[in-house]
């Protein structure tokens, strides 16, 4: 009965003991995790400050670049206006690239006179047929040879992009569209102006 009564004091002992170690790694386990919040909470603000300084450093970086030299000496803009002074496109024309954007205003269907008739087939398919023809004789690079691509939404023209130009059809090339814009634009205008019926 002694001997009972002293195993199970040792045991309370025991227990007793190892509630006191348990309570002790719950302390430092909760001071190691507070440490950690307040290490993690300073990382976090040191990468916000840093990320943020090489943020406006690379800001200011591209601005820099940009700025220097001009973007007007690789791309300029060309209003292309009816007599009215509506606006019927935007010319963009790069050092050997041209991209036409219509108006968003405006609407111009491919099958409208003198789009195929004299742009694309007159002018347009002439210039790449030529640069063809010479690279079937050697006379110029076939990756250089003047191309051109419409875009379109169903049957109305939304973009003109045009490859390879040379500067001596820059020219050629602005006044044709313009001119082909315009007729365009007068049709949709008198057909709009027109009388539904005459009875």
């Amino acid at each position: 009965m002694i001997n009972n009564e002293i195993n199970e004091t040792e045991k309370l002992k025991k227990l007793a003991k190892f509630k006191t170690q348990l309570e002790k790694q719950i302390t430092d386990t909760e001071t190691h995790l507070e440490n950690l919040k307040i290490l993690s909470e300073y990382v976090n603000k040191t990468l916000l400050k840093k990320g943020f300084k090489r943020a406006e450093l690379a800001k200011s970086k591209t601005a820099k670049t940009t700025t220097l030299p001009p973007v007007m000496e690789y791309e300029t803009v060309v209003p292309l206006k009816a007599v009215t002074g509506d606006l019927l496109a935007n010319l963009y024309i790069s050092q050997d690239s041209m991209r036409v954007t219509i108006a968003e205003d405006k609407t111009f269907n491919v099958k409208t006179p003198p789009f195929q008739q004299f742009l694309i087939d007159r002018v347009l398919n002439k210039m790449q047929e030529k640069d063809n023809e010479g690279a079937n004789k050697s006379e110029t690079v076939s990756n250089k040879n003047f191309s051109y691509k419409l875009i379109l939404d169903g049957d109305t023209i939304r973009e003109i992009a045009i490859e390879n130009v040379t500067a001596d059809r820059l020219r050629e090339l602005k006044s044709s569209i313009h001119w082909t814009l315009e007729k365009m634009y007068e049709k949709a205008e008198n057909r709009s102006n027109a009388p539904d019926s005459l009875f």
